[in-house]
């Protein structure tokens, strides 16, 4: 009887033994974008359909649909194209495109006219996010909890100045957390705030009045003001990294970072009017 010889590139059960050493996975240097593909795909929290999230040429996270439609049964304005990443925001000449998921979400209004071809992917993803409800598979997100008092200790999304402009962050200052990828290829777990690094100072600041817009907040709001530090440091805070992971310019992101665009209107809820008392801040 013959022995059974097996290959020492297989395993016991016939499976592909996988000898190569894993490579790090970086980024070029001429990339515009440090965001990795992988692990940005999710699911609308008002719908429960799939959505891929790409960075803009701003850096703003945009929610796209994961499939190309027809670009001859899309509108003009809702059509988009990638490039090395970056979603922009009009077609390029080919014959599908991506479009934004905020245009097919059946758990919003339209506020455009739509084509009968887009019209017919609302209604079916409708159906679809109906299902998942009646499933159990998802449920829709359910409100913000309410503000808390502005006399506690740490706004839940404070509004910072940098870089000229003023963003809404998606969490406490304290608990902004690097983007970056680590050698172990799971997130960076360093804080922005790094021990040793120029901090900013929370300020009375009055709501920047933007054009168009009449009605606003008129008495002065808490910012953490980032503005006095040096450039290459807010730029450090607008991409979200961690001291170390801003001297590795080759290292990828796994998330993007939590930032808005700060808009008065849209986030009166989260304007402060007195300043945060915790210790080791600055006023």
């Amino acid at each position: 009887m013959c022995p059974n010889s097996t290959s020492t590139a297989c395993r016991w059960d016939g499976s592909p033994r996988d000898t190569r050493p894993r490579r790090p996975l970086r980024v070029a240097a001429t990339s515009p974008s440090r965001l990795l593909r992988t692990g940005q795909s999710s699911r609308c929290r008002a719908c429960g359909n799939p959505i891929d999230f790409y960075q803009r040429t701003d850096q703003r996270p945009i929610a796209l649909h994961p499939a190309e439609l027809a670009a001859a049964l899309v509108p003009v304005s809702c059509r988009w194209h990638l490039s090395c990443g970056i979603a922009h925001p009009h077609g390029d000449g080919s014959a599908w495109c991506p479009i934004p998921h905020a245009v097919l979400c059946p758990a919003r209004i339209p506020t455009l006219r739509l084509t009968s071809h887009v019209e017919e992917m609302r209604r079916r993803l409708g159906v679809r996010s109906r299902r998942l409800i009646d499933s159990g598979v998802f449920a829709p997100a359910a409100p913000p909890p309410p503000e808390p008092d502005a006399s506690s200790a740490r706004p839940a999304r404070p509004v910072v100045q940098l870089l000229l402009g003023r963003y809404l962050a998606d969490r406490p200052i304290e608990d902004i957390r690097c983007v970056a990828q680590t050698r172990h290829r799971r997130r960076c777990p360093l804080p922005v705030l790094a021990p040793g690094t120029p901090k900013g100072i929370w300020k009375l600041l009055p709501a920047g009045p933007q054009r168009g817009q009449l009605t606003l907040p008129t008495g002065p709001m808490a910012v953490y003001d980032l503005s006095r530090l040096p450039y290459g440091e807010q730029l450090r805070w607008r991409t979200q990294h961690c001291p170390a992971h801003t001297a590795a310019p080759n290292a990828a992101d796994l998330a993007l970072a939590g930032w808005q665009v700060f808009d008065p209107l849209l986030h009166a809820a989260h304007i402060r009017t007195r300043l945060p008392h915790a210790p080791g801040d600055q006023a």
